[in-house]
């Protein structure tokens, strides 16, 4: 039975020293999550066919950054009392209390503000309103509507995460290509495999806070498929840009290697379930991620 989500969470000593702060409120942003968001993006402008200015496409990295860091900060806020019950995430700053919530929201509301005004001022307007949609996609539609409700959250919540690349793209060009949308697909598809990963080893957590992740709704076998299929997917249109001229033999050679690899780790998981393999294969789908979107920026300069 989930656990009531009036549950009080548990208290810990909170931080009082400026240095504190700093480390809780860069917690809070999700360092590690807006850091890949960010080469992802940065990815998206070096591929990008037309030059602007080296401060402008600066500018963008920063708003498209500080968006992104506020809307971790929004996850958080809204998902203190869930995060309180899962060991995962009960050691956040709002779930364990080391942080007050007023304290989060200014912060969070600072970053937002800043990152819009700097896109919106130096960058353009159609890259501060496609990160503001993506903001409002992550922190608003997914936290409390999709995730909450469906198994299927990280599926049609994936559409705010594979946003970056395209992001990038529109700080350089002030518009969309198709070449934008099949970067945008790459991780669309990646989402679910990488998320169900975690979700399988984590599956417990999960049930306990009451959140219908597949693994918890459909049970372990059926989420071990899925994770097999989307990777099939993601493998396949991964090889896109080659047979797209966006990019040439370097990067089809390693994207069908971080593939083969990818592909390897989801069959396992497939056949001989453990809580170690998934843990493994989580972890490898991050850096099949930025291995790849590495691979079509060398490509791209040889």
């Amino acid at each position: 039975m989930p656990v009531s989500m009036n549950q009080p969470r548990p208290r810990m000593m909170r931080a009082e020293s400026g240095v504190q702060l700093l480390r809780e409120f860069v917690s809070l942003t999700k360092p590690r999550v807006v850091a890949l968001i960010v080469f992802t993006a940065v990815i998206g402008m070096f591929l990008a066919p037309r030059t602007v200015p080296l401060t402008q496409a600066v500018f963008g990295a920063i708003g498209i950054a500080l968006l992104a860091a506020a809307a971790a900060a929004t996850n958080c806020l809204l998902e203190a009392k869930r995060d309180a019950m899962m060991a995962r995430t009960r050691g956040r700053p709002l779930a364990s209390g080391r942080l007050r919530t007023a304290e989060a929201v200014t912060f969070a509301v600072t970053l937002g503000l800043t990152g819009l005004i700097t896109l919106h001022a130096l960058v353009n307007p159609l890259t501060m309103w496609l990160t503001l949609a993506t903001f409002a996609g992550y922190a608003v539609v997914y936290t409390l509507w999709l995730k909450p409700r469906t198994p299927h959250n990280i599926v049609l919540g994936g559409a705010a995460g594979a946003m970056p690349p395209l992001l990038g793209w529109a700080a350089m060009t002030g518009d969309v290509s198709a070449e934008a949308l099949l970067l945008f697909l790459i991780i669309f598809l990646w989402t679910p495999p990488h998320f169900w990963s975690l979700a399988l080893y984590r599956r417990n957590d999960y049930a306990k806070a009451g959140v219908p992740m597949l693994p918890v709704t459909h049970g372990m076998r059926h989420t071990r498929s899925q994770v097999l299929l989307y990777t099939l997917g993601l493998v396949a249109v991964s090889v896109l840009p080659f047979f797209t001229r966006m990019s040439g033999a370097v990067y089809l050679a390693s994207a069908l290697s971080l593939g083969a690899i990818f592909i390897a780790y989801a069959t396992a998981l497939w056949r001989r379930y453990s809580d170690k393999l998934a843990r493994e294969t989580f972890r490898y789908s991050i850096a099949y991620l930025a291995l790849l979107f590495a691979a079509l920026l060398v490509d791209h300069y040889l």
